[in-house]
């Protein structure tokens, strides 16, 4: 919870990566509260009862929401999509308006712009639909992906520097593709934040 806050009001991406990441670690306990305080809460030594207790209560609210969202084994919270589609509506403005070329962001997005097609159609897999897919989504569910793909050869003690035998097309282009997502994501971010705190006014110079 006290992380959350903290990512939050410093970097609204690392939010966003880090509930994705904590929806799968309530999945993988199963949802059960006993089995997240146990694990979750109670090591947190550094917390006295009354924070390990709003902790507890803070995951359960979670698991409470992803059980009447519907997403108990897969999906993310409405409210980290809603936190997508207002960075992509950001992501459009700023490529669209004065503010996002003096803030250089259109530079940076620039060598994404190409990949943005195939990186869909990668994310999308055979089944699903890539014109649905909006560019922020695309950007957050690469990163997510490269994410849990380190943890898992991590975990199994592999070097994630080089490919796996199992790993597929689709996910090594994932990852090779990094290079020019993570910049665009990450200096959305900092203008998001600037505009947060009032230090940049996004709509300077427009008519």
């Amino acid at each position: 919870m006290l992380i959350a806050k903290k990512k939050r009001r410093e970097n609204i991406a690392e939010y966003i990566l880090y509930l994705w990441q904590l929806e799968d670690m309530l999945r993988a306990l199963e949802l059960s509260p006993e089995r997240i305080r146990q694990t979750l809460v109670e090591p947190q030594t550094e917390l006295d009862d009354q924070q390990k207790e709003a902790l507890w209560l803070w995951y359960t609210d979670m698991v409470n929401l992803l059980r009447t969202e519907g997403k108990e084994r897969s999906g993310h919270l409405e409210h980290t999509l809603h936190l997508v589609a207002d960075l992509d509506d950001l992501h459009r403005h700023l490529l669209a308006s004065p503010v996002g070329r003096e803030q250089g962001y259109d530079r940076v997005f620039a060598p994404l712009a190409a990949e943005l097609p195939r990186l869909k159609t990668a994310i999308a897999g055979k089944e699903g639909d890539p014109t649905t897919i909006s560019d922020m989504e695309a950007c957050f569910r690469a990163l997510y992906l490269a994410m849990l793909y380190r943890l898992r050869r991590n975990a199994a003690g592999e070097d994630d520097s080089s490919p796996a035998a199992d790993e597929t097309s689709e996910e090594r282009y994932v990852r090779d593709v990094l290079e020019v997502v993570s910049p665009v994501v990450a200096r959305l971010a900092a203008i998001h934040g600037a505009a947060e705190r009032g230090e940049l006014d996004l709509y300077k110079d427009m008519d």
